[in-house]
């Protein structure tokens, strides 16, 4: 458990693929410039968008598109999904990083994991924001946390990132995990292949690393603010998305775009001294992207059917995983 928290911390801040990992097409407009009225979130089961279809001299691979964040009271219909699963002979599980510190690393970990989200040196939130930041901080901060002393020692990267889940929770939505979750499990059932597609980093020294992190810098002011700045406006976009993923209305996911906040607070992850200074988190979206792609061309040529789980912006736009396949001769149907 503690060496997965770590791994765990690792492989979604140095991909920012965390929790809204889901950007629309490049010519989405900007949540925080869209006026959007109050959203009602929809509840009850639903059964979330159709399946990309792509293939290619007779052999198909479904590709399901998950979101994140996901209306909380939201049930989703798997039907579907499940059928097709079930006629697949394999899943490929969502591309990502997997760090791997090992049981015995894990255990030499603990006592270092302590303070893992503080700022170095004690220094406290005041101390590291201009006042005028740090005044809106704790505007927002009572609105959605309420008194919260630990929270000031936080690096700004983490104090953000809590404010963020603190606004979803507020707002009804969720982290949409039981998704994927409910696919593995049907896959499990069926008896169909699961194959990762993650790239694997493996930390030999885990607790050397850790100390490494904790004593590094993060350039994450600007996430900081970038997600003051927009919180309230990506919220209420979220809420237009969960709904629209909730509904299968492709059409409306796609008009907004909250990627600003979200790829403001990877830089601070991956320009940090921590990722600077160890080479085997470098370029690691796109040795990400590379092993997924690998994945899906030997899946393809192998199975008669494949089915395989993406987020939406791996799959919306011209950027997207999908567009690479289309670029190698391959056919990708949208969902109609």
């Amino acid at each position: 458990m503690i060496a997965a928290r770590f791994a765990c911390f690792l492989s979604l801040g140095l991909l920012a693929a965390a929790a809204f990992a889901q950007t629309g097409p490049a010519s989405a407009v900007p949540a925080s410039q869209v006026e959007a009225p109050a959203q009602v979130l929809v509840s009850g089961k639903r059964p979330g968008p159709g399946l990309w279809k792509v293939s290619k001299d007779g052999h198909v691979m479904w590709v399901f598109a998950v979101h994140s964040p996901l209306p909380q009271k939201m049930e989703w219909d798997s039907g579907r999904v499940e059928r097709l699963v079930a006629q697949s002979q394999e899943v490929l599980l969502q591309p990502g990083v997997g760090v791997s510190v090992g049981w015995m690393g894990g255990l030499t970990m603990l006592p270092s994991l302590i303070g893992l989200r503080k700022n170095p040196d004690g220094a406290m939130l005041r101390d590291l924001l201009p006042a005028d930041v740090h005044a809106r901080w704790d505007v927002l901060k009572q609105k959605y946390i309420g008194d919260d002393d630990d929270i000031e020692r936080f690096r700004p990267y983490f104090a953000a990132d809590s404010l963020m889940d603190a606004g979803l929770k507020r707002n009804g939505l969720s982290k949409g995990d039981d998704v994927p979750d409910s696919i593995v499990k049907i896959a499990r059932k069926h008896d169909v292949k699961l194959t990762a597609t993650a790239v694997s980093v493996t930390l030999e020294n885990p607790r050397a690393a850790l100390k490494d992190f904790k004593k590094s810098q993060m350039e994450d002011l600007a996430c900081f603010t970038k997600t003051l700045d927009t919180l309230e406006g990506d919220l209420d976009a979220m809420k237009l998305r969960a709904n629209a993923w909730a509904n299968g209305n492709i059409a409306e996911i796609g008009k907004l775009d909250y990627a600003e906040r979200q790829d403001t607070c990877s830089k601070a992850m991956l320009n940090g001294s921590f990722a600077q200074n160890n080479p085997a988190f470098q370029n690691m979206r796109e040795r990400g992207r590379a092993a997924w792609l690998k994945a899906a061309e030997r899946s393809l040529a192998a199975n008669a059917a494949t089915f395989a789980i993406l987020s939406m912006g791996q799959v919306l736009g011209p950027d997207s995983y999908l567009a690479d396949l289309q670029a190698k001769g391959y056919t990708v149907e949208s969902p109609k």
